[in-house]
C-alpha cells in the first residue's frame, strides 16, 4: 500500500503521558501495511507554547489589549469582562516568562519532581501560564481538560470564528510546525483522534487550517468525542457538522479507518463503507451503520514508535494499555462513556497470556515499568488473573487502574494485586446514599464499598474514590452522606473527587427522564451541534441553603488532603499521582496536607514580582460584570432556552456601562489586583486549589 496517514491527537489534554487512541490505531494500521505518522499534537503544542518567548508574546498581547481598552470612552459589558480578565492575569503574565523553563524542567527531573516545594512551584507556574494564555485570548478558558469560549461549538460558523489566528493560541503550532511537517511527510490522509469534549474545538480548528494549506489531503476524524457528536445528527445538520472534514469515523475505528484508507488508496467509491460519515448529494450527509465494536483478542498491542516520548511533562514514562474494552457492568444510569450510542460499549477482554506478553514487550521496548490499565472498567476476576500472570512472569511493573468495588475483592485478592505491582485503584463510589445508589443502579451497596476500600488500603494500594453530587432528586442530606462517608474513611482513602452530575445524551437518565424525577430535558435553540443538554426536576432536590452547606462541608473535607487540578499529583488517575504514591506511599497526599498546615504551602511561582500601573477604569466596578454574565446565561439557558450572539447582545447591551475612573493598582502573580499606593489592601485571592479541583 502506498497510502501514508498521519494520526494526530489534538489539544487539549493531559500532557504528562501518551493517550491510548493513536498508539492503538498505529499498531493496527502498521500491522496491515499502512504507513503511519503518529503525532501527539497535544504535548507538542504545549511544549512549544510553554516557553519563555511565546509567553513573552502572551504578556505583550495582554498589555496591548489593555492599552486598547484604556483608550475607550467607556466599557460595555463584554469589555468589562475582558478588562477584568486581563488585569487579573497581568501579574502572572509578567512572571511566567522568566520561570517557565525551570518549571517544565522540574517536571521532567527525577530528583526535583519529588521535592514537594519544587514540584508545587512548577505546577503553580504552569497553571499561571495557562491563565495568562486564557486572558490573552479572552474570552477563552484554557486548561488541560477544556477549551471553552461562550459560544464554542454551537454552530459551524462559531467553530470557524474561534479557529481564527487571533482567537486560537495553537495557531502558531499548526501553521508553523504541524503543516510543514505534514507537507514534508507527504501524507495523503490525516486522522484526528478526538477522545474528549475539550478536544473538539481544537480538532476542528486544526482541520480548517490544515485543509487551507493542504487542500488535496483527505481529513477524517474519529474517537468518542466525534462519535457522540455525529450520531446525534443526520442529513443537512450532519453535513454542517462535518465542517472542514472530508469524512468522520464513528464507533471503534480500527477496521473502519483501515477500510477508508484502503478505499482511498485504491480509488474505489467510499459510499459503501460502514461507520464512515460522508457527504451525500441528496441527504446532506449519511453513514451506513454496522457493528461498531472490535474483537479485542485480534488487535495488536499499542505502538508508541514515532511519538515524542521525551517531551511529556513527567520524569518517567507511563504507558496506557487496554486489557479490556467496554464495561462489564454496563448498567449505571448516569453513564455515557466510550464508543456507544447509549451507556457503554459491550465488554470484551484480551487473553491473559496476551496481556502479559504485551506488557512485557512494551516495558522492555520503551524502558519503563509504569503502566495505566486504560479501559472503561475491568472485571475484578480478570484483573486478578492478570495480576497472577504478572507475578508468575516476574515482571516488576507498577500500575494503576479503575475498578468497580465488588465483594470479590477479598483481602487475599487485594494482596495479590499489590504483589503484582498495583499502586492505585480508582473506585466508582458515586454516592453513599442507598436511595441514590439504587437510582444509579451501581450494584454495590455502601457497606460493600466500605469493605473493599478497607481491604485495598490494608494491602497498601492507594484507593481513589470517584463520587458526584446532584444526581436527579438527590437531597442535601443525601449529598452530605457521601461527604460523611469519605470523612469516616479518611485514613483509607488516598484521594477523592466529588464532581457534579451532568446530563449527557446517551445516559439512561436522558432516555427515560421521568423515571428519574425529571420534568423535562432540553437543548438550546441555536445550539446546532447539541453539545449542551439541560434538565429541570419535578421537585428540586436541594434548596440554595442546602447547596451552600454541601459546598462548605466539601471544603472542610478537602482540607485533609493535598488536592490539585488534573493532571497534577493530587488529582485522580494521573501519572504524577502514581509516581508520588510509588515513592512516598498511599497516604502521601494526607501527609502533604498536614505539612502545608504547619508550613507555608509553597504553591508560588518559580519567579514572581509586583508591578504597578494605572487602570483607566475601576477594577472593582468592572469585576461586577462577572455576576451579570452569569445572570445573562441563566436567562438564555433557562428562560429563553435559546443561544445566539444576537440574543446575548440584547441582554449584554442592557447592562451598565463603565465610565473612566483612573486609579493605580498593584498586580502580582497569584493575587487579584490591589488598589495603591499605600498599604496593600488585598481585594481578593484566587480560589484555593482544593475546592477548585473538585468542581
Amino acid at each position: 500500500m502506498t497510502m501514508k496517514i498521519a494520526l494526530i491527537y489534538p489539544p487539549t489534554c493531559d500532557p504528562t503521558a501518551p493517550y491510548l487512541a493513536v498508539p492503538m490505531l498505529t499498531g493496527f494500521l502498521r500491522a496491515h501495511g499502512v504507513q503511519v505518522v503518529p503525532i501527539d499534537a497535544n504535548v507538542e503544542a504545549y511544549d512549544e507554547l510553554l516557553r519563555p518567548e511565546p509567553l513573552t508574546e502572551i504578556r505583550d498581547r495582554i498589555e496591548q489589549r489593555l492599552a486598547k481598552l484604556d483608550k475607550r470612552p467607556y466599557l460595555g459589558h463584554v469589555e468589562q469582562l475582558a478588562y477584568t480578565a486581563l488585569w487579573q492575569a497581568r501579574g502572572e503574565a509578567h512572571a511566567v516568562p522568566a520561570g517557565i523553563a525551570k518549571a517544565v524542567a522540574t517536571l521532567r527531573d527525577k530528583e526535583r519532581f519529588f521535592i514537594p516545594k519544587h514540584y508545587s512551584r512548577a505546577v503553580a507556574t504552569i497553571e499561571a501560564a495557562l491563565r495568562a494564555i486564557s486572558a490573552a485570548y479572552t474570552p477563552l478558558q484554557l486548561d488541560f481538560t477544556a477549551y471553552r469560549t461562550p459560544f464554542c461549538l454551537t454552530t459551524p460558523e462559531e467553530i470557524i470564528a474561534d479557529a481564527a489566528s487571533e482567537r486560537d493560541p495553537f495557531d502558531h503550532y499548526v501553521t508553523r510546525t504541524l503543516v510543514p511537517r505534514l507537507r514534508a511527510e507527504k501524507v495523503q490522509v490525516i486522522g484526528l483522534s478526538v477522545c474528549f469534549p475539550g478536544q473538539l474545538q481544537p480538532a476542528f480548528a486544526f482541520a480548517h487550517k490544515i485543509k487551507k494549506h493542504l487542500p488535496e489531503v483527505h481529513i477524517t476524524a474519529g474517537g468518542p468525542g466525534i462519535t457522540q457528536l455525529m450520531i446525534r445528527l443526520s442529513g443537512r445538520a450532519l453535513q454542517r457538522a462535518l465542517g472542514p472534514l472530508d469524512s468522520a469515523v464513528v464507533f471503534e475505528g480500527e477496521h473502519s479507518l483501515l477500510a477508508l484508507v484502503e478505499a482511498l488508496d485504491a480509488g474505489t467509491p467510499l459510499r459503501r463503507l460502514t461507520n464512515v460519515v460522508l457527504r451525500d448529494a441528496l441527504l446532506g450527509a449519511r453513514y451506513v451503520p454496522a457493528h461498531g465494536m472490535e474483537d479485542l483478542k485480534q488487535l495488536p498491542a499499542p505502538d508508541f514508535d514515532g511519538l515524542p516520548l521525551a517531551k511529556y511533562f513527567a520524569p518517567m514514562l507511563t504507558l496506557p494499555y487496554d486489557p479490556t474494552r467496554g464495561c462489564y457492568w454496563g448498567k449505571c444510569t448516569f453513564c455515557h462513556y466510550g464508543l456507544a450510542e447509549v451507556g457503554t460499549a459491550k465488554y470484551r477482554e484480551r487473553e491473559v497470556e496476551t496481556m502479559v506478553s504485551h506488557l512485557r514487550a512494551l516495558a522492555q521496548k520503551y524502558d519503563t515499568r509504569y503502566f495505566y490499565l486504560s479501559q472503561d472498567s475491568v472485571a475484578p476476576k480478570t484483573l486478578l488473573k492478570l495480576a497472577q500472570g504478572l507475578i508468575d512472569a516476574e515482571l516488576q511493573l507498577r500500575w494503576a487502574t479503575d475498578l468497580k468495588p465488588e465483594n470479590y475483592l477479598t483481602r487475599e485478592r487485594a494482596q495479590t494485586l499489590r504483589q503484582a505491582g498495583a499502586v492505585a485503584c480508582a473506585l466508582g463510589v458515586e454516592s453513599a446514599s442507598p436511595r441514590v445508589l439504587k437510582l444509579i443502579d451501581k450494584g454495590a451497596p455502601v457497606q460493600t464499598v466500605r469493605e473493599v476500600i478497607g481491604r485495598l488500603a490494608e494491602s497498601d494500594i492507594a484507593v481513589e474514590a470517584m463520587c458526584f453530587t446532584d444526581f436527579p432528586t438527590e437531597t442535601g442530606p443525601e449529598a452530605l452522606e457521601t461527604l460523611h462517608f469519605l470523612g469516616e474513611l479518611r485514613e483509607q482513602v488516598a484521594l477523592f473527587i466529588v464532581g457534579q452530575f451532568g446530563l449527557t445524551h446517551g445516559a439512561l437518565v436522558a432516555q427515560d427522564p421521568a423515571a428519574f424525577g425529571l420534568r423535562e430535558i432540553w437543548q438550546l435553540d441555536g445550539d446546532e451541534l447539541g453539545t449542551g443538554l439541560f434538565f429541570a426536576e419535578l421537585v428540586p432536590g436541594k434548596s440554595g441553603r442546602e447547596k451552600e452547606r454541601v459546598e462548605a462541608a466539601l471544603d472542610r473535607l478537602s482540607a485533609s488532603w493535598q488536592l490539585r487540578h488534573y493532571p497534577w499529583a493530587g488529582a485522580l488517575s494521573t501519572a504524577h499521582t502514581v509516581y508520588y504514591y510509588d515513592r512516598f506511599g498511599r497516604d502521601v497526599f494526607r501527609k502533604l496536607a498536614d505539612l502545608y498546615r504547619r508550613e507555608p504551602k509553597g504553591d508560588t511561582l518559580a519567579t514572581s514580582r509586583v508591578g504597578t500601573a494605572v487602570a483607566h477604569f475601576s477594577l472593582e466596578q468592572a469585576a461586577l460584570a462577572a455576576d451579570r454574565e452569569r445572570e445573562i446565561w441563566r436567562t438564555l439557558v433557562y428562560d429563553k432556552r435559546h443561544v445566539s450572539r444576537t440574543a446575548y447582545r440584547e441582554l449584554a447591551e442592557s447592562a451598565p456601562i463603565l465610565a473612566p475612573h483612573p486609579q493605580r493598582y498593584q498586580f502580582a502573580a497569584g493575587e487579584l489586583p490591589v488598589a495603591g499606593p499605600g498599604p496593600r489592601k488585598v481585594l481578593g485571592r484566587r480560589p484555593s486549589g482544593a475546592a477548585n479541583s473538585l468542581r
